[in-house]
């Protein structure tokens, strides 16, 4: 009990800690650094200790991750190529976006924008377009989401507020409803950029590998790029005209809806997740929250297996009870479900179960790979 009030009082310097520990690691076992270790050290020393103000002096740890991929290109060469500094650089610009405001968000922004032709720009090699687009994405993906976040939170403070201060007349609570739907459509947006994001950087990052060595499997993962960002922007647009809608184009608008799970399936398999859906019982019309949120659930946990599974398959089961909707996401992969990312994914999943007063079950598999089960319960 102790020791989690310190951890969750100085959770950031916790963090710093951590990720100071595995760089330094990592750099005094890469053969890569031998002619410059001690540089490669401080280095990473040096971009811990600035991590750990992330929160409170956002642009400083930005200007340190600037200054690592610099050295990257000049001085200390392969310094930036640590697991422990790109974890470490996608959490400082998630939490820059977050936290930023004023003139240091201005400056945060150049900083990302100065960045990307840097690290994108080898010193004697040629860059191309897929290099730009990596690190445009990698750069600007966590720092956009922060943003996205920060603004659903300050919104949900505002209604909590505004309901707390007055005393709502009829009209009025009529207009909180509509701003409540609208918060919703909110949350339905970060997770569309969320899970578009992933499978951008994770395609972007697998093509970049290939891009010399085999173009025709490049020009494939830009593919999937092209239509998870066309499938992500026809997305948002859909939610940002609902945000401006009146209350009959709302009524009227489609949802994510588990009629629309075949179609999910499809765009995973083709990203690399082949994925089989299974429908058991007699589907009947499901109350539109119900509905809305397990087709999210399901998009939450193949995209977490997508990320974390490896090269693996995925099995959706979805069954219609007397009395619930069950949900079962089951992967084979190497993975267990709880590797890297922020936790929101998982926590995401649970906070919509726990609205319908469900269940949820989940962990790895003896034979190997993870299990999700989920259970909405339906009132008649």
């Amino acid at each position: 009990m102790l020791i989690g009030r310190i951890l969750q009082r100085h959770r950031q310097v916790a963090l710093a800690t951590a990720i100071g520990v595995l760089y330094v690691l990592e750099e005094l076992f890469e053969s890569d650094v031998a002619r410059h270790r001690p540089a490669a050290v401080a280095t990473a020393c040096g971009f811990a200790a600035a991590f750990a103000l992330a929160r409170r002096a956002p642009l400083v740890p930005v200007l340190a991750a600037g200054a690592v991929v610099v050295l990257d290109n000049t001085l200390v060469r392969h310094v930036a190529e640590a697991g422990a500094f790109f974890l470490g650089i996608v959490l400082t610009l998630y939490l820059a976006g977050r936290h930023a405001r004023g003139l240091v968000l201005v400056a945060c922004g150049l900083v990302i924008l100065a960045a990307i032709p840097v690290a994108a720009i080898e010193p004697g090699e040629s860059a191309g377009f897929a290099d730009f687009a990596f690190f445009t994405m990698f750069f600007g993906g966590p720092f956009v989401i922060g943003r996205v976040i920060r603004a659903r939170r300050e919104r949900e403070v505002e209604l909590v507020d505004h309901a707390t201060a007055l005393e709502l007349t009829q009209e009025e609570r009529a207009r909180a409803a509509v701003v409540e739907e609208r918060t919703r459509i909110a949350r339905e947006l970060h997770d569309v950029v969320s899970h578009a994001l992933s499978v951008m950087i994770l395609q972007a990052r697998g093509g970049r590998r290939l891009l010399n060595d085999d173009p025709e499997e490049t020009r494939g993962a830009l593919d999937v790029i092209e239509h998870a960002g066309e499938q992500a922007l026809g997305e948002m647009r859909r939610l940002l005209g609902l945000l401006r809608a009146d209350d009959e184009q709302l009524a009227l608008a489609p949802q994510p809806s588990l009629t629309r799970i075949d179609e999910l399936a499809a765009r995973m398999t083709a990203t690399g997740l082949p994925v089989e859906v299974t429908v058991e019982g007699t589907p009947i019309e499901l109350p539109r929250g119900v509905d809305v949120s397990a087709y999210r659930i399901i998009q939450e946990a193949l995209t977490n297996a997508l990320k974390h599974a490896g090269n693996a398959r995925a099995r959706v089961v979805v069954r219609y009870a007397s009395d619930a909707l069950e949900l079962e996401v089951v992967d084979d992969g190497a993975g267990d479900g709880n590797g890297g990312g922020s936790g929101h994914g998982l926590a995401g999943i649970r906070e919509r179960i726990g609205i319908y007063g469900g269940e949820l079950e989940s962990g790895g598999r003896p034979e190997g790979g993870y299990t999700l089960r989920a259970r909405l319960p339906l009132s008649r």
